[in-house]
């Protein structure tokens, strides 16, 4: 007959193999590195190769520390910019654990390393933007701000074997208070530009207008001094002309020079009373009056214009 006590002591070696070889035997996964403590002290190297991994059992215990890049988010600050103006800023840290054993010995925890990078953004961030300006930090100056920021984050989180990898502003908002302000700032300016932008859009059509002025004047002087200056050259003309007709014949030139007074004359309402006999209709009563006497001069020419 079996005896009962063998298998019972085989089933507690078992459990105590087993919870000798769990106490013995540690596992380090790829995204992890691993301090083995005795009494709570460190004890070799760091074991940073994935795999499994031996210690003194009940004496030694193995703390875990992550070798990937993690991140904090910071909850949004209310910084105090140079037009004193408020604005609530929402940033983020991405960092590394570049010394595991000073953090474990500083910090110990990521939540300890939040904590102390938490404040030490937040100082930063009043630091640095407290001398800049609202466009500075939305567009101007954003990249270099940021950078001294982390500049300044990084050298702080050096104690904690912290390696910070990027700092970055993920908005900038006003607050409500001062959003209003800013508002009616922005369209006041607005409206001043264009005022300025209208004036001046006035002033420079008023002088192209006075300028069109300008050159209509001289253009209608011009034209009227050519008119004038055609209109003596043809009276000159005419003159030169009726001066060799009067040469050429004068009884027939004082002929037509009468017949042209009479189609005046006889053309207006204008009453005249004259005797027959006058010498305007000697040719009504001698169609062949006498020759025009030598004397009589002929029609003066009239002056050309200038």
């Amino acid at each position: 007959m079996r005896n009962p006590f063998s298998s019972l002591g085989i089933l507690i070696a078992v459990v105590l193999a087993i919870i000798v070889a769990s106490a013995t035997f540690f596992t380090v996964d790829p995204t992890e590195q691993a301090l083995v403590l005795r009494f709570g002290q460190p004890v070799g190297d760091l074991v940073s190769e994935p795999g499994l991994h031996v210690k003194v059992p009940f004496v030694d215990s193995v703390v875990y520390i992550d070798k990937r890049i993690l991140a904090l988010d910071n909850p949004r600050q209310e910084v105090l910019v140079a037009e004193n103006l408020r604005l609530d800023v929402d940033a983020f840290v991405r960092y590394r654990i570049d010394d595991p054993l000073g953090f474990y010995r500083t910090v110990l925890t990521v939540q300890g390393a939040n904590a102390q990078l938490s404040g030490m953004l937040n100082s930063a961030l009043r630091n640095t933007l407290s001398d800049a300006s609202v466009a500075d930090i939305v567009r101007n100056k954003r990249e270099t701000l940021m950078g001294d920021i982390r500049d300044t984050v990084k050298k702080g989180a050096e104690r904690f074997g912290i390696d910070v990898v990027d700092v970055r502003i993920k908005r900038a908002d006003l607050v409500p208070e001062n959003s209003d302000a800013v508002f009616r700032s922005m369209q006041a300016e607005r409206q001043l530009r264009a005022a300025k932008i209208r004036a001046e859009g006035v002033q420079e059509s008023q002088s192209i207008t006075s300028k069109a002025d300008r050159d209509v004047i001289v253009v209608k002087a011009q034209a009227q001094q050519q008119a004038e200056q055609i209109r003596g050259e043809g009276d000159a003309q005419r003159n030169k002309t009726f001066a060799d007709a009067y040469g050429a014949d004068p009884e027939f030139f004082a002929f037509y020079r009468s017949m042209q007074a009479y189609d005046t004359a006889f053309k207006s309402d204008t009453r005249a009373i004259l005797s027959p006999k006058s010498d305007f209709f000697r040719y009504f009563s001698n169609p062949v009056p006498a020759a025009v006497p030598s004397t009589v001069p002929a029609p003066a020419p009239t002056p050309a214009a200038q």
